[in-house]
């Protein structure tokens, strides 16, 4: 059978077109389908953010400590200074001459210590030197005079204090004068002793306010004198004014005041939550806040988990993530 060449040569071209057509059809069909582009998802939707039927929940990173029920000292913070207990002007029996001086300043003397001698005579007349006695035990801090020095009347020889009874005088402000009373214990420094406290208690409280300073003095005794302290001195004081026990307190940065209102923010498990926290805005009645420490009077419970930072942007019911947590104060109290 004669096979017609031309038809088999042509019929590849003719076939092709549709084929070819056909293919790219079937391509760009399922090619399309394949291809379809994937939902956006928020941005930072695994940590900070959650959609919810198109809104845009945010998530905050927070810090948390816990509510304490333990002590807290109120104190008055308050600088004064060393003074000696008594201080005693030494005069002599007679006047005259200055004849001889047995002390120095510092020394420490007992009491009827002969530490001058005073030559009465007059021109024409000559008396036995009369002797100076010092009336006290104690240091001298004072001699006015000198060998030859003419005493007249008034003129002391010398001043002696007790530098071994020791005290602090400061003044109170009127608006603390409620706080006041005998054998406050207090703690006390000085420059010249860094990273040393010594004790005391108040001893002596004015019964007169000052009426140019409105401040009423108060004098404190050390428990135990020490040779090191000398009149003068300056001295850095806490008179502690008050113990409280059981007290609910806080870190003091935990707190919030917006429009005339204190609340914290307690935080809650809460399952619907993508972070399964939440933080419920709590309003509380602060008392007394001391070194960063707050009494809380009402509104929060010992044991209670509150934000401490990153609160600022926080509203009832926030959605939150807890980063960190900081240890809960201590129960005992003390003076920093």
């Amino acid at each position: 059978m004669k096979t017609n060449n031309t038809m088999l040569r042509n019929f590849p071209g003719r076939l092709f077109p549709p084929v070819a057509l056909l293919l790219l059809m079937v391509f760009l069909t399922f090619g399309t389908i394949g291809c379809k582009p994937r939902e956006e998802t928020a941005p930072g939707s695994k940590d900070s953010e959650k959609v919810v039927q198109g809104e845009v929940i945010p998530v905050f990173a927070v810090a948390t400590t816990q509510a304490v029920e333990g002590e807290l000292i109120d104190y008055l913070e308050l600088n004064g200074d060393v003074q000696t207990k008594s201080s005693v002007d030494i005069y002599p029996d007679t006047y005259g001459k200055v004849s001889k001086l047995y002390v120095n300043v510092g020394d420490r003397v007992a009491k009827d210590q002969v530490i001058a001698e005073i030559d009465p005579s007059r021109p024409g007349s000559i008396f036995v030197p009369s002797p100076v006695k010092s009336p006290i035990a104690g240091t001298i801090t004072s001699i006015p005079v000198y060998v030859g020095s003419t005493l007249t009347q008034g003129m002391p020889v010398a001043r002696i204090t007790t530098t071994d009874r020791i005290e602090i005088r400061t003044d109170v402000a009127e608006r603390f004068i409620g706080k006041m009373r005998m054998g406050l214990n207090v703690q006390v420094s000085f420059e010249a002793f860094p990273g040393e406290t010594f004790r005391g208690r108040v001893v002596e409280l004015n019964p007169i306010v000052d009426p140019t300073t409105r401040s009423l003095e108060v004098k404190i005794r050390l428990d135990q004198q020490d040779a090191r302290i000398r009149p003068g001195m300056f001295a850095a004081m806490k008179i502690i004014t008050e113990r409280k026990q059981g007290v609910v307190k806080i870190p003091s940065d935990c707190l919030v005041r917006r429009f005339g209102e204190s609340y914290v923010f307690v935080l809650y498990d809460d399952p619907t939550a993508s972070t399964g926290k939440r933080v419920e805005r709590r309003k509380v009645i602060p008392g007394l806040q001391i070194d960063e420490k707050l009494e809380i009077v009402q509104g929060l419970q010992n044991g209670e988990e509150v934000v401490i930072q990153g609160q600022t942007l926080l509203e009832d019911k926030s959605v939150v993530k807890v980063v960190s947590t900081v240890p809960p104060l201590p129960v005992s109290d003390r003076i920093q």
